[in-house]
């Protein structure tokens, strides 16, 4: 059962400027130029506080909080709420509109099946989030999952909000326009409470930051008296249901580094895929990928030649491919996973693959094209995005895909609200 309360949110104040120079993207897609970038902005850019630069930056982001706190840049609501938040962007020439809800929402280990993981995580980055958990002892991000509503009662509730003036607006640095409602009415909290109890719901983004806070309310439990309202048994969390139009995922393609393509290694994948001789402009390459979108297709390119490829046979692929065999074939059989297991692995026999060593990734084609013909990869492998319904059912098999299999797009900003998990603050 999923549990959802409001809460009393923590909001810059008009102390701190211009909202455009204060809010940020997720920590984990802050490089160093976007880093100097944001702190540039503002002194109260909210990077300060998610990624200082300081190499001391958990006590750093711990101490600028307390400061800003006292000095009104940040204030703390007095009244407990659950938000309604829209995205309004554009993409290839088409505008999109995107609305969830961000509320607490009750912490559940992956074993008791109400939230699932749909990519795999790693220690580093979820050592680096514990660490700043323990520090600000606040959520400064929401996690983004998704949840289904058939019968569009999370829908019509956005409608009936969405109707009424916002609390915040403001447009990014990507052009991107974010719009937050505030919901305080206890009837309408308890409605939208009683539908989300019987969702299952899987993280689409903030796997990292998820595991982090279950391992931080463990902790948090085994050393102080806490009770089932204490705020750190829930996170702040952005519910997306899949049915909305607005749910974009982008594709991220795959560059390998010191691998070439052979004759015979592209024998060996002929055995698997149709192979297709294509010119390597941009718009052939497009056409190639959008008019197989459902044909398990990719493009290869070495800098001198593209091949198109679209899968022979699922049946005979699904023989290579690691699954749990009790599970019907559409539920896992996503392109990365053939991308992963069949080319790389079972033809190309590349083994581990490490980030920037072995593998790089590219978050456009013309951008992986570019890294091929600069020499800084060898080969680019382009993919299709993955439906976000492939997504929702793979995760709820208890499956994950490769890791970069999904970039839901846009991402939610980070600084618009933050919520407290002081031992203190019961929701």
């Amino acid at each position: 059962m999923v549990e959802i309360r409001p809460f009393r949110a923590i909001t810059y104040t008009e102390k701190a400027g211009d909202p455009k120079n204060l809010i940020t993207q997720p920590y984990d897609k802050i490089d160093t130029d976007m880093q100097k970038a944001y702190y540039e902005k503002s002194v109260y850019n909210y990077c300060r506080l998610i990624l200082p630069t300081e190499n001391n930056k958990y006590e750093i982001a711990k101490e600028r909080i307390k400061k800003w706190l006292k000095e009104g840049i940040l204030s703390k609501e007095q009244e407990a709420a659950v938000f309604v938040s829209r995205q309004e962007f554009r993409l290839s020439g088409k505008t999109f509109s995107r609305t969830g809800l961000i509320a607490a929402v009750k912490l559940y280990p992956y074993n008791e099946s109400v939230v699932f993981p749909h990519e795999v995580t790693y220690g580093e980055p979820k050592a680096d989030r514990l660490n700043m958990m323990r520090a600000v002892e606040k959520d400064l991000e929401p996690v983004f999952l998704i949840y289904s509503d058939p019968e569009n009662v999370t829908v019509n509730f956005f409608a009936e909000i969405t109707r009424s003036k916002p609390a915040i607006e403001l447009e990014d640095s990507f052009g991107v326009n974010h719009v937050i409602w505030k919901v305080s009415s206890s009837h309408k909290i308890n409605l939208i409470k009683k539908y989300m109890e019987n969702r299952k719901l899987v993280i689409t983004d903030g796997h990292h930051r998820y595991e982090s806070a279950i391992a931080y309310r463990d902790e948090r439990r085994k050393k102080e008296k806490w009770t089932e309202d204490s705020a750190f048994n829930f996170h702040m969390c952005y519910m997306v249901p899949i049915q909305d139009q607005g749910l974009v995922v982008l594709p991220t393609h795959r560059l390998l580094k010191e691998y070439k393509l052979t004759n015979e290694i592209l024998e060996k994948i002929a055995a698997f895929f149709k192979i297709s001789e294509l010119n390597s402009t941009m718009k052939t390459l497009v056409t190639f990928l959008e008019t197989h979108a459902y044909e398990h297709a990719f493009v290869i390119y070495d800098g001198v030649a593209a091949h198109g490829l679209t899968l022979k046979s699922e049946r005979i692929a699904s023989q290579l491919i690691n699954v749990n065999s009790c599970y019907p074939q559409e539920a896992f059989f996503s392109d990365v996973t053939i991308l992963r297991d069949i080319i790389f692995q079972h033809i190309m026999k590349v083994g581990k693959l490490r980030i920037d060593e072995d593998i790089l990734y590219a978050g456009s084609i013309s951008a992986a094209l570019e890294k091929v013909d600069n020499r800084q990869a060898d080969l680019a492998f382009l993919v299709n995005s993955t439906n976000p319904q492939t997504v929702w059912q793979i995760a709820q098999r208890n499956r994950r895909l490769p890791e970069k299999s999904t970039d839901f797009y846009p991402k939610p900003v980070s600084g618009l609200l933050m919520m407290d998990i002081q031992s203190k603050e019961k929701l």
